[in-house]
């Protein structure tokens, strides 16, 4: 065996193995451990496909030679076995999903949900989206950017469905990245474009970024952004009275939190009058508890992100700051229905914080709360689409149109 097919096998063994046991505790490798295991775990198939005609032509080439080529080869089809497993099980995340409404809506969720909304819900992802994850079709769909919000000159984008549009339910996205990177256009662009299909407003809005920005910086924007469209989206064809919130990693924090804050005025400096309920929250892999209280994060690193650039503050020093900021410390019985979504194998956010927070939420909430643990998936699979992120994709949109459904009942009462 040629040294370059050598290199070749392990590198191939490496990626799958690390989709399986990603890094969790060695600060220096959890980026590559999370890089390589969100592609490779959510484009599995590709990448089957990929290496499978990169050996080829190294067999072709005669670099496979001897009994450590065969073995080598071998070597080679676990791998691919291992990668064709991930994508199979995403594949299978449908009753998975269903599963989890069911638990938390109960059994005949889907019978509350009304006739006309039920038939534009689609069950099992669609097979070219699959084959090519990073192509959105746009058709049906009217794109707004740049829409300033009147709140330091930050903007946010609108996608509606074409034509006329009156009262239609509002989804707000934020965007995570640290709290440092990231920006509206990037994320959640799948579930957007999905719900503007169905019918939905979607507004993916901006909000200042550290470290120019500290908290609680973050969060105020986010509640001037929820100010304005609740002020400003029936100009839109949107309901200012149906709106969910969502957002992934920082901002699956901030989605939280926007949902267990309402009113507060602490995070509405100059706007406390205004109203930032929502009535429904989708918080994907959030850092729920910037405390640790619970000692569930494996490595200093959020510690060390929010005392030097997001807070400037040691825990020590202000802890009810850390407290305060916290949605697993924010959780009443008013908290709104909630879907808390984390994959198994997050290697940035650990899923037992998910778990932690769904717990609680369970306790103290009376409203509906649904908790999917996506077995597998690294942070942020949801980005672009998957086996897991489409099956994903589907489910929230089935969570949230049973909350859009309730709401119209109790209207029509």
């Amino acid at each position: 065996m040629t040294l370059f097919a050598f290199i070749f096998v392990l590198i191939s063994g490496l990626l799958t193995l690390n989709i399986y046991f990603p890094v969790f505790r060695v600060r220096r490798l959890l980026t590559a451990s999370f890089g390589f295991g969100w592609l490779g775990g959510e484009l599995a198939l590709q990448l089957v496909i990929l290496q499978g005609l990169i050996g080829a032509v190294l067999v072709a080439g005669g670099s496979f030679s001897g009994l450590v080529g065969l073995i080598g080869i071998f070597a080679l089809f676990a791998s691919w076995a291992g990668l064709l497993n991930i994508h199979y099980q995403g594949m299978a995340l449908g009753p998975v999903v269903e599963a989890a409404l069911t638990k938390g809506l109960g059994a005949n969720y889907s019978q509350a949900i009304t006739s006309d909304l039920a038939s534009t819900l689609q069950q099992n992802p669609d097979i070219p989206s699959l084959l090519l994850p990073f192509k959105l079709d746009k058709t049906g769909i009217n794109i707004t950017t740049d829409i300033d919000y009147g709140h330091h000159g930050l903007k946010l984008d609108l996608y509606r469905p074409e034509g006329d549009l009156s009262s239609a339910p509002v989804l707000m996205h934020i965007h995570g990245g640290a709290w440092m990177y990231g920006d509206k256009k990037g994320q959640a662009l799948p579930l957007m474009h999905y719900l503007a299909k169905l019918g939905w407003v979607c507004c993916s809005v901006s909000y200042r970024l550290s470290p120019k920005a500290s908290h609680p910086d973050h969060i105020v924007d986010c509640k001037a952004a929820l100010a304005w469209i609740k002020a400003n989206i029936g100009d839109y064809g949107g309901d200012p009275n149906f709106i969910a919130v969502t957002g992934g990693s920082a901002g699956g924090h901030l989605s939280s939190l926007v949902a267990l804050t309402p009113n507060d005025p602490q995070f509405q400096p100059g706007f406390e009058g205004a109203d930032t309920t929502v009535q429904a929250a989708v918080p994907f892999y959030g850092v729920f508890d910037w405390t640790d209280a619970d000692q569930l994060q494996p490595s200093d690193l959020l510690k060390t992100l929010l005392e030097g650039t997001v807070v400037k503050q040691p825990l020590e020093a202000v802890p009810e700051v850390y407290s305060a900021a916290s949605p697993l410390h924010r959780i009443t019985p008013e908290a709104p229905p909630m879907m808390v979504i984390h994959g198994t194998h997050d290697s940035l956010v650990p899923v037992a914080l998910a778990a932690e927070f769904s717990r609680k939420l369970k306790t103290i909430s009376n409203k509906p709360v649904v908790y999917l643990e996506v077995p597998r998936a690294q942070h942020a699979f949801d980005i672009f689409a998957s086996p897991r992120s489409e099956h994903t994709k589907l489910g929230v949109a089935r969570f949230l149109t049973h909350r859009y459904s309730v709401y119209l009942e109790r209207m029509d009462a």
